[in-house]
């Protein structure tokens, strides 16, 4: 079986055969990037989850930044979104900024652009399996249709029309069509799966983002109340 498989595949026509080719490279390249990024997601969720336990559990923040940031390596995931923001409002207030609502909405557009690069990488690529899933069926039916059409061409140069003058043609286009098919199921599964993935874990992202930002935002009114305070005190 598997070496009439073979010399089908050998004696198809030049068109089919490149077609056969792309459908190899577009299956190979899928289940390349889906390993690859479903190992990237699972070690972005699980450091997610431990910097997440550590985050609530520090008492002073401070110490957390200077811990993320001298830590020698570029910081990921949830630690960079932590960094940028926090990096911003300290460098605000450094600059005189009191104010709450300034020192927030600075702080916030920071983590928004951490947010976004951290979603760029989680999220590279998986075009890649969208459109592998998308195009390999049209283009393994491209090489059935040429298929059929160079065995009916065929027909033209045999007096008798019989089964075994036409099979060879139809055999090739209809591997043409399951290759199309063998590269487009793996890719769509893994990309429907890794783009659940990569959803879930952008939304621990915000939920982190959402619960650190508030515990910025009772520090500010902490510190914009303390100069009214302490006049209030000289007075």
């Amino acid at each position: 079986m598997n070496s009439d498989l073979i010399d089908i595949v050998l004696l198809a026509s030049p068109v089919v055969q490149a077609v056969m080719v792309i459908l190899a490279i577009m299956s190979i390249s899928a289940w390349a990037v889906a390993i690859a990024k479903s190992h990237q997601v699972r070690q972005a969720s699980k450091v997610a989850q431990q910097f997440d336990q550590v985050f609530w559990q520090t008492q002073e923040l401070t110490s957390l930044y200077n811990q993320v940031s001298q830590s020698g390596e570029k910081s990921k995931g949830m630690a960079s979104i932590f960094e940028a923001g926090f990096r911003e409002f300290v460098r605000l207030r450094k600059q005189g900024v009191a104010h709450t609502s300034d020192l927030i909405a600075g702080t916030q557009r920071a983590m928004k652009i951490a947010f976004s690069k951290e979603s760029e990488v989680l999220e590279n690529r998986l075009s890649l399996l969208a459109t592998v899933g998308s195009s390999a069926p049209y283009i393994g039916l491209f090489g059935t249709v040429w298929g059929v059409m160079h065995a009916f061409q065929s027909l033209g140069h045999v007096q008798n029309a019989t089964l075994a003058a036409v099979a060879p043609g139809i055999s090739e286009a209809l591997i043409a069509t399951a290759i199309g098919l063998f590269a487009a199921i793996p890719a769509v599964i893994a990309y429907n799966r890794l783009s659940n993935q990569v959803d879930r874990l952008l939304g621990e992202y915000e939920n982190f983002a959402e619960g650190f930002l508030t515990i910025m935002q009772r520090q500010a009114h902490s510190l914009e109340n303390k100069p009214a305070a302490s006049s209030t005190t000289d007075a």
